[in-house]
């Protein structure tokens, strides 16, 4: 249908990949059909052994190598490399505008594409614990999101180095029996609102990629 979530998806205004301002990171947000009017999403569960970002769920992804010819080519390189998507099996719809992470120092660039999602997809166990699927519509019921104090998300042993305001809070999703927060829900959020679909509010200052929805 003309005006379907992939359609919409397709009519972004997507951004140059410019210059970084910091450590070159990317990710890929990987879309496939499914259902009538409705696409998932390609996340990944980070197994709890991991240096950083131990347990948390996020895009495939990771630092751009000195061998990649720029930021899409890492997303699609690190998506083969976690969870076994075949890059010639993308169609790479655009880029977002990069997002700086003052905590890791990361440049993060956000790779659109599509693929047919019927492939197998298989997680990496050094990087990868589990690979899930949620579909938009999932994460736009206002069931499924909402917001929740920083406090109740980070480890307090990272909380005093962090400096957090009062009040601070991240945008989530729940997805089966997982939390989607930080970064990531932060770039599902503006994504839903582009395409029109209910998200939870990004606080003021939250790192969020920055392109608006289509006129």
């Amino acid at each position: 249908m003309s005006d379907g979530l992939a359609a919409r998806l397709r009519a972004l205004p997507f951004a140059a990949e410019g210059a970084w301002n910091g450590l070159p990171a990317a990710v890929l947000l990987a879309f496939s059909q499914a259902g009538d009017d409705d696409l998932d999403v390609v996340l990944v569960h980070r197994p709890a052994s991991m240096r950083t970002h131990a347990g948390q769920i996020g895009f495939p992804g990771g630092a751009v190598d000195s061998g990649d010819a720029d930021g899409t080519a890492a997303a699609l390189r690190e998506a083969r490399e976690e969870v076994g998507l075949d890059p010639g099996g993308v169609e790479v719809l655009g880029t977002l505008d990069h997002i700086p992470l003052e905590v890791s120092g990361f440049d993060v660039l956000p790779v659109v594409g599509l693929w047919s999602g019927r492939e197998s997809l298989r997680g990496n166990p050094g990087e990868v614990d589990g690979i899930l699927r949620p579909t938009l519509r999932h994460l736009a019921d206002p069931a499924s999101h909402g917001l929740m104090p920083l406090t109740e998300l980070v480890p307090p042993e990272r909380l005093a180095s962090r400096r957090l305001p009062p009040g601070a809070v991240s945008p989530v999703f729940r997805v089966e029996e997982h939390l989607v927060w930080g970064f990531t829900a932060g770039v599902l959020s503006a994504l839903l609102g582009w395409l029109g679909l209910p998200s939870p509010p990004l606080p003021p200052g939250w790192p969020r990629p920055g392109t608006a929805p289509p006129a």
